[in-house]
């Protein structure tokens, strides 16, 4: 949010008719642990006034511009919280904030009935799964029932990153990503290792600028029946690579290994197929994860009545959910 944030302060603004036809500027979203967040500052407060000079009529370019000023210099900012919460003057330093990967806001659906968590990484960064952790436990205090993780034109960066956050939306035990190569150091099932952070329904938004580190979150998610796919085929970047050095102080990048999805599915070259391309409906979302659910215990069964008790049962390949 840090490259898009025009005041300053770590706010978004945006424009929001009222009942009467007149224009109110309500906070958008907020930077996690930013300057107006740490000050009190929530999401949906409307500003009623910049420094003391009223900002009705104004547009909300017109107010983040008020609001900008001198880093580690003060503004005095006013907002009304909520409809009909208390209205209150506060004072936030300016500051060169730090560049989280996160943006989240909550989002009203079905006439307000119900509530979903909006959820945009940039890249995946030493930041990225702490402040997304910060985000969907304060989306779920919020009331989120559903959650959209925006992943479009996320082209990666730690790919261990994005391992991690996968596991937040996975069940202990199941595969986040496979590791194939010639190496055995580069032929790993990585699992979740604790119980997922969220267990509600998740749509990810994907492009054709949605690469490595995105791609191993969206295909660990479809794959494992806890979120759908929406948009275009991602780019597929999926190749583990090394950096030999040589004796003249240069060095090489061999392809040792690569990705493939827990559907077997290789990324490289390939990409990820979305399930829709135009947003689906809720109940879209909850049906199609629910048969993919359904299709993966038939498996198991059908694998478990096929088991011999001299194997292991962590050696049984019975794949993963395959959508109907």
């Amino acid at each position: 949010m840090a490259r898009y944030d025009m005041s300053g302060i770590g706010i978004n603004l945006r424009e929001v008719p009222d009942d009467n036809g007149d224009v109110k500027v309500k906070v958008l979203g907020l930077l996690l642990d930013g300057p107006a967040h740490a000050a009190g500052v929530r999401q949906g407060d409307e500003i009623l006034a910049v420094n003391g000079v009223d900002v009705k009529g104004k547009s909300a370019f017109e107010v983040s511009s008020s609001i900008q000023g001198p880093n580690e210099t003060v503004v005095t900012i006013t907002v009304k919280h909520g409809n009909c919460g208390p209205v209150q003057s506060i004072d936030i330093q300016r500051q060169l904030v730090a560049r989280t990967p996160v943006f989240y806001r909550l989002e009203q659906i079905e006439n307000g009935t119900r509530s979903v968590g909006y959820l945009r990484l940039k890249e995946f960064n030493a930041l990225a799964r702490k402040d997304l952790v910060i985000a969907m436990k304060r989306l779920q205090d919020m009331g989120a029932s559903f959650f959209i993780l925006d992943l479009r034109d996320n082209r990666g960066g730690l790919v261990q990153a994005g391992i991690e956050i996968a596991k937040l939306f996975l069940n202990e035990g199941e595969t986040v990503i496979y590791t194939v190569g010639k190496d055995p150091q580069y032929q790993q099932n990585i699992v979740a290792d604790t119980a997922p952070l969220v267990k509600a329904p998740v749509i990810v938004l994907v492009n054709n600028n949605t690469a490595s580190a995105s791609e191993i979150v969206a295909s660990s998610l479809h794959d494992n029946c806890k979120g759908v796919l929406v948009g275009d085929r991602t780019f597929g970047k999926g190749l583990i690579q090394s950096v030999f050095e040589l004796q003249d102080g240069s060095g090489v990048v061999v392809t040792v290994g690569k990705y493939v999805t827990p559907n077997h599915k290789d990324i490289n070259g390939n990409g990820i197929e979305p399930d829709y391309q135009n947003f689906p409906g809720w109940s879209d979302v909850s049906q199609r994860l629910s048969q993919c659910s359904h299709s993966c215990l038939l498996k198991f069964d059908i694998a478990y009545r096929k088991w011999d008790p001299n194997t292991k049962l962590q050696e049984m390949d019975i794949g993963h959910c395959v959508w109907n």
